[in-house]
């Protein structure tokens, strides 16, 4: 009578185990009980992945052989790809090992290097051996017939490995979410990019322009149609959201400063990189070394300042700067050696805004320094120099004769200037109780809340050139090194046009817990015994005490 009470037990403790799972799938939660709420998606995030119908496919190039750092990094993706995968049942994806059975033939290196996949290369030491291993820390997402690529890995100067992955965990969230948003974008707002007062060329904005492209409808507009029709002008300008004016060298008409003035009052939304000096280091490179660095008038000294902002025509020297490349001997005797240039700051996150939040240093060149004045606008500074940095009034001879001294840190004050400043508030036009230079169609003195930023540095989303083909923004080819040029200058964008949504994601702090490699290597006998020798013992143990139990059961 035992075994059919047996069985039938049996089958009922089958059928309760099928109900749960049944209704754990169709009741399905979870809970994060985490301290820094790693496993909970942002609202934006969740709206920009449940806002893309069909299927979603993301391959991730981060699989096989992977140092210890990366398999951390691998499985982070995973744990955030199935929170996404949560909330959108379309969305698959799968780990691809790029590099598959070892050695990855030049033709595969190639077609990933040209599809923007760059490799890392990452220094391993175990047991006092260093090797040498590439790792391809890239994601694809596939939507339709677009796709985004998205970098696991963030730069990070001077970091470990481990603090560039422990950085790079915190962003994988913000990188998803906003390639999601990028797929999604059905009617992209537009922007304007000035032309006509000596701004940069396009080759030397590819780069920018490219990545804002991702977001945006991009175009040229010149301000020439002013002297003729100044109110249609102001009409055209108007059907664009924002507009990027980037180091212009020329002066600007009173004419065209109203149009730029109506244009803001009207809720126009400005991102103003200026070079008041004009200085570059091409002028050095000459017999002598040397270059006289002179004001330069663009006419918008009280345009700006009636919204609270001076730039001064000064540089700024710091001590915290980039390196330049300089070249000594000559012939094939040439070496060229990386030397620290005081006038090329490299400017620090001050980490207090969702524009400058968990970004890279900038890399500035030339830059000047701006006063903000007390009116009823709201100013943040996003950047600024170092304590250790001062402002040199101009003209200025410059000569590179200046990397031979050691600089002095006492007469590198007062520091602290800033360089980058955000302009919030109800916009008043600077030509309220003034004389107008033209008649525009619908004045306005008054206008609704608003947004500009002004940064005093044209040579910031300057991308450089290989063979006459631009290179990522940010990317120095003579030092190799990269800078967060692109990401502040595109989150500046973002914010100025409020898809600020998906820049609070960076603000997440992600507490990742990673091994002190001395202290492991210390105690790695200890622990290997603990984790391999101990479950052994507890076998032995529990079999020879299962064992004496048996035996004197069955006595």
């Amino acid at each position: 009578m035992k075994k059919p009470n047996l069985l039938r037990s049996a089958l009922i403790g089958l059928a309760l185990l099928i109900l749960l799972n049944l209704a754990a799938s169709l009741a399905f939660t979870r809970w994060d009980l985490t301290e820094d709420g790693r496993f909970t998606l942002a609202p934006e995030s969740v709206a920009a992945v449940s806002g893309l119908e069909g299927t979603v496919v993301i391959d991730i190039l981060l699989d096989g052989d992977l140092p210890p750092e990366f398999v951390r990094l691998r499985r982070e993706t995973g744990l955030l790809l199935e929170q996404f995968a949560s909330k959108n049942p379309g969305l698959r994806f799968d780990f691809v090992d790029p590099l598959e059975g070892g050695d990855a033939g030049p033709e595969i290196l190639d077609q990933l290097q040209q599809f923007g996949l760059k490799p890392a290369s990452v220094t391993t030491e175990e047991n006092g051996r260093v090797s040498q291993e590439v790792v391809f820390p890239w994601a694809v997402v596939n939507f339709g017939e677009r796709s985004e690529k998205v970098a696991l890995l963030r730069n990070q100067l001077g970091a470990s490995t481990q603090d560039r992955v422990n950085r790079s965990i915190q962003n994988l969230e913000y990188a998803f979410a906003d390639a999601f948003a990028k797929l999604g974008t059905t009617q992209p707002r537009q922007l304007a990019v000035l032309k006509g007062n000596g701004e940069l060329p396009d080759n030397r904005l590819a780069d920018l322009l490219g990545a804002l492209g991702s977001y945006y409808r991009i175009a040229p507009f010149t301000l020439d149609s002013v002297a003729s029709d100044p109110s249609g002008t102001l009409s055209d300008l108007q059907k664009f959201q924002a507009a990027l004016i980037v180091k212009p060298t020329e002066p600007f008409t009173e004419a065209e400063k109203l149009v730029l003035d109506q244009y803001m009052v009207g809720g126009g939304r400005t991102l103003w990189l200026i070079d008041p000096v004009a200085m570059q280091l091409d002028s050095l490179q000459n017999e002598d070394g040397q270059g006289v660095a002179i004001a330069r008038d663009l006419n918008l000294d009280d345009l700006l300042f009636r919204y609270g902002i001076r730039v001064n025509a000064d540089l700024v020297a710091d001590m915290y700067c980039t390196q330049i490349v300089l070249a000594t001997g000559s012939g094939s005797g040439s070496e060229y050696n990386p030397v620290p240039w005081i006038y090329h700051p490299m400017v620090f996150s001050r980490d207090d805004h969702p524009i400058n939040m968990n970004l890279e240093a900038l890399r500035m060149q030339f830059a000047s320094s701006i006063d903000t004045l007390e009116n009823a606008y709201r100013k943040t500074v996003l950047y600024q120099s170092s304590p250790r940095s001062r402002a040199e009034g101009t003209p200025k001879l410059i000569s590179l004769d200046i990397v031979r001294e050691a600089p002095n840190p006492e007469r590198f004050a007062p520091g602290n200037f800033p360089l980058a400043v955000l302009v919030e508030g109800d916009f008043t036009s600077a030509y309220r109780n003034r004389i107008r230079p033209v008649e525009l169609t619908g004045y306005r003195e008054q206008g609704p809340e608003n947004r500009m930023i002004v940064v005093a540095d044209g040579d910031l989303a300057t991308n450089q050139l290989q063979n006459g083909r631009p290179l990522e923004l940010g990317y120095d080819q003579w030092t190799n090194n990269f800078y967060g040029n692109k990401e502040f200058l595109v989150n500046a964008v973002n914010y100025l046009l409020e898809d600020d949504g998906l820049i609070n994601i960076r603000n997440k702090q992600v507490a990742i817990p990673l091994l002190d490699p001395q202290k492991a290597a210390e105690s790695k006998t200890r622990w290997q015994l603990l984790n391999i020798g101990l479950p052994v013992l507890l076998l032995l143990v529990a079999g020879g005490l299962f064992g004496l139990v048996r035996r004197r059961r069955f006595r």
